[in-house]
């Protein structure tokens, strides 16, 4: 197992290095672009570390005048002036140093919150393909973990950079004027203060993005195993110990790269401090010779020794600037990586508003196929350990998201290129405002493909849907999703109120109205039994209510949203008999008047459907009202007979337990 470990390793460190962006003026340029809001502020902020800097240098002054004039001359005005300004000079310049912290905040949480703000909406826009291939927690760790990494390189990097350019530059400029011979002697061990920056700035980026790397699949297997989901898996088989075990290990890899990143980074800096007093050392062994000389006085060798602290820590500084600097900035690569992510679903810039929707569904000689994986915009590959003989494997995200939220994987998702299939085939059919289709068909027929197509959560590969006569790459998203409303078999609900739930369909709606909804989905009175009304927490992902509770909360929340075009799939196999036959009332209801597009499973939906689309191997081999499809024979009707015709004969329970059409 350790010699797997060791392989895999070493296999995914060199794709690391292989994909690992490099530093560059662009990558630059385009952090400071988020700064162009903030000029003005940064433009004080600069202001503020210029005086501060300033003031520093007074002190040393202060203490020059103090041994070489008051003290000698014995002049008691001077000394209380000297008391004055060794008061007053810290105070000023503490004030100053907060009003610098101040801007300094102002100007990087706002850059941060507009970062922040444009990774959440681009990571909004990525299409669904995108989550599928995606691990929630590693994209959690980039809004979190790698954006506060990239705020410490503007508020602390950046500020840093600028206050010991200045600080340098003045306190060198106030050494050349009391003595350029000690100037040139404090400053000859730069080259030693320099020299190692850059290959500890590569060593330490290297490493900086390991952990970072390693903190993300740590935060990843933390969010799949402790939401109620993932600890109901864990619990059911037993893998308790395994998970623990999982987490160990990568908290372990958090915590020994953290620490080599500490220990190089102590090891250069305590380099440079012993380079610093060295540097020390030479000045005040070559000042008193001078003094021994009488060429040069106590008060200037008093200020040099206060001055040199002050150049070395900024010379120190900005040594491993490039060192900071190029650790910082592995976060905005990483945040960039993820903003430069393709979105594959979006609106075109011809795209119109879709305006009062009559619900005319056409899919026009419709080809489709789910793209592999490595043409997926994803962020890498994953390993679980899960291979033969306990040997890791590396795997890809495919459907990593899809059972953590009820998303089905429809068919052919995650395939290999060379090993993709059509999905669907020339399909083609025309659904008329106000009817009723049902889709039937065996486990991966495609019918779940077709009621994601309609929405656009994928585009088709080939041909077109049409929604009222306008394709729907013409139609803006925002607006196609106001015209269509989806009901899948899994229901997610957000650890908020009943009522939070039922308004995010329409947030806009009276109390009347949601009472309406409710009462619609046969959900009114259940609610009201509740001790806290419609203002009930659900739980997480609605844990706290039955099956049959969240699919009525569910249809309320399509019903309060008021499509044109209704979805559905309508599984209910779950379910027992009296929140079967609620649902079923509710969705006659809810279909009436609307363009239904329905996965049918109960003999109900199949027998009022005006169309039904058989569907196998993702073509449509029959269409046609019940009665029509039956006397034709065919696949139809081996469906009807192995599925549906217990039901007729007045058994309910058979269509639950084998009528339930699998999500193709």
């Amino acid at each position: 197992m350790g010699s797997g470990h060791r392989a895999w390793g070493a296999v995914l460190r060199q794709d690391d290095e292989a994909a690992r962006p490099k530093i560059s003026r662009a990558l630059v340029v385009r952090v400071v672009r988020y700064a162009r809001r903030y000029w003005g502020t940064v433009g004080l902020l600069m202001v503020a570390i210029t005086i501060s800097s300033l003031l520093d240098l007074v002190p040393p002054l202060l203490y020059r005048h103090l041994v070489d004039d008051v003290l000698p001359s014995k002049d008691p005005a001077g000394l209380n002036w000297l008391a004055v300004g060794l008061i007053g000079v810290p105070i000023l310049g503490r004030l100053i140093g907060i009003w610098q912290s101040y801007l300094s905040a102002r100007a990087g949480e706002g850059i941060i919150r507009d970062l922040r703000e444009s990774l959440y909406r681009h990571l909004q826009a990525m299409s669904l393909r995108f989550y599928t291939h995606t691990k929630t927690g590693e994209l959690m760790s980039r809004l979190n973990n790698d954006v506060s990494g990239a705020q410490q390189a503007v508020t602390g990097t950046l500020v840093n950079l600028v206050s010991n350019v200045v600080s340098l530059v003045s306190t060198l400029v106030v050494m050349i004027s009391l003595d350029l011979r000690l100037t040139v002697i404090g400053v000859a061990i730069l080259p030693l203060l320099i020299l190692p920056a850059r290959s500890v700035a590569k060593r330490l980026r290297t490493i900086t993005r390991g952990y970072m790397e390693a903190n993300a699949k740590m935060n990843a297997l933390m969010n799949e195993t402790l939401n109620v989901s993932g600890a109901l898996l864990v619990k059911i088989f037993g893998r308790t110990e395994d998970e623990n075990s999982r987490f160990t290990e990568r908290a372990t890899e958090v915590r020994d790269l953290s620490v080599r990143r500490s220990m190089v980074a102590r090891w250069f800096y305590a380099g440079l401090g012993l380079t610093s007093a060295l540097g020390t050392a030479f000045v005040f062994w070559a000042g008193g010779h001078y003094v021994l000389r009488d060429a040069m006085t106590v008060g200037t060798i008093i200020a040099f020794s206060s001055y040199l602290r002050q150049i070395y820590q900024p010379l120190t500084a900005l040594a491993g600037a490039q060192v900071e600097f190029a650790t910082s900035l592995v976060s905005f690569e990483r945040v960039f990586e993820v903003l430069d992510l393709p979105v594959e679903i979006d609106d075109r810039p011809s795209a119109v508003e879709l305006t009062q929707p009559q619900g005319w569904v056409q899919f026009d000689r419709v080809w489709f196929r789910y793209r592999g994986d490595g043409d997926a915009p994803q962020l890498g590959a994953v390993r679980r350990y899960g291979g033969r003989g306990g040997q890791p494997v590396e795997v890809t995200k495919s459907g990593a998201l899809a059972d953590d939220v009820g998303i089905p994987r429809a068919e052919g998702e995650g395939q290999d290129d060379e090993e993709l299939r059509w999905v669907l085939e020339d399909v083609s059919f025309d659904i008329r405002p106000g009817q009723l289709a049902a889709l039937v068909g065996p486990s991966g027929a495609g019918k779940t493909t077709i009621t994601y197509l309609l929405p656009r959560l994928y585009d088709p590969s080939e041909g077109r849907i049409l929604l009222d006569g306008r394709d729907l790459r013409e139609i803006r998203l925002g607006s196609l999703s106001s015209a269509i409303g989806m009901v899948t078999q899994e229901t997610y609900l957000f650890h908020d109120t009943l009522r939070a739930n039922l308004l995010y369909a329409r947030p806009e709606a009276t109390d009347e109205q949601l009472v309406v909804a409710c009462k619609a989905a046969n959900i009114h009175s259940l609610v009201l039994s509740l001790p806290n009304g419609y203002d009930t927490v659900v739980g997480e992902r609605g844990y706290r209510l039955s099956g049959g509770e969240k699919q009525r909360v569910a249809l309320a929340r399509v019903i309060l949203k008021d499509p044109r075009v209704l979805i559905l799939d309508e599984a209910t196999s779950h379910l027992d008999s009296e929140s079967e036959a609620l649902i079923q009332e509710a969705l006659e209801r809810i279909m009436k008047g609307r363009t239904s597009l329905v996965i049918a499973h109960r003999l109900s939906t199949v027998l009022s459907a005006d169309v039904i689309l058989v569907l196998e191997q993702g073509r449509i081999v029959q269409r046609g009202r019940h009665d029509e499809l039956l006397a034709e024979g065919g696949l139809y009707r081996q469906l009807f007979e192995r599925q549906f015709a217990a039901a007729k004969r007045g058994q309910p329970g058979a269509v639950r337990d084998a009528g339930r059409a699998p999500t193709g």
